[in-house]
């Protein structure tokens, strides 16, 4: 299935290190043919630095800390007819720290990261146990379709014996959901001229061993 995708992709941060705006739109791409998203689509990414993640996290979220991704549904009015769907904030040297604690290559985290973004702001969600289990399923597909392996299984036995467990979201304590609130705050998107976008849904910043 093709897919009409527009993205914009900023780098707020040095480019050396980080992905190529071609991986970005790759990667929306299949997380768009996952999710059966047959539409035209437009939507942001933006990398930060930890200083602007961190503002970010706060001002929208209440959480004084950087996190991985945000994602900014949207909020547009109804007379508006714009396949715009959002923007999605990522934080870079989040990114690299949890690829290393975690054993994953830097780019297949980017790449589920950008999955991950990408479903929030098609109303996607974790909150409920269900739509956790849904929303990783959908996830771990999607990275299949790019040769990217399951970020949630068990990964292999250590030399020494140990394993690291794999790592799943964790319910969020945000107040924040992938649907706006009628109350929710809005902001200006950040690479398109036009409207405002609902309060951040999400991420995967905290993780809980798999049971």
């Amino acid at each position: 299935m093709s897919t009409n995708a527009l993205v914009h992709v900023g780098y707020a941060v040095p480019r050396a290190g980080a992905p190529s705006a071609a991986s970005f739109r790759r990667w929306v791409e299949a997380a768009l043919r996952g999710a059966r998203r047959r539409r035209a689509t437009e939507l942001s990414i933006r990398l930060v630095d930890a200083d602007e993640g961190r503002t970010l996290n706060r001002d929208y979220r209440g959480k004084d800390y950087a996190t991985n991704v945000l994602s900014f549904e949207a909020d547009l009015p109804p007379e508006l007819k714009l396949p715009l769907i959002g923007d999605i904030v990522i934080c870079a040297p989040v990114v690299a720290r949890e690829a290393a604690e975690q054993g994953k290559l830097p780019r297949d985290h980017w790449a589920h990261l950008t999955v991950h973004g990408v479903l929030h702001l098609l109303g996607h969600d974790h909150i409920a146990e269900a739509e956790a289990e849904a929303m990783e399923a959908l996830e771990t597909r999607i990275l299949a379709s790019l040769g990217i392996a399951d970020p949630y299984r068990p990964q292999e036995p250590e030399p020494d014996g140990s394993r690291r467990e794999g790592l799943r979201p964790r319910q969020p304590t945000s107040q924040a959901t992938g649907v706006a609130a009628e109350a929710a705050p809005t902001k200006p998107l950040l690479s398109t001229p036009v409207g405002g976008a609902s309060a951040p849904t999400t991420h995967i910043a905290s993780h809980r061993r798999r049971g």
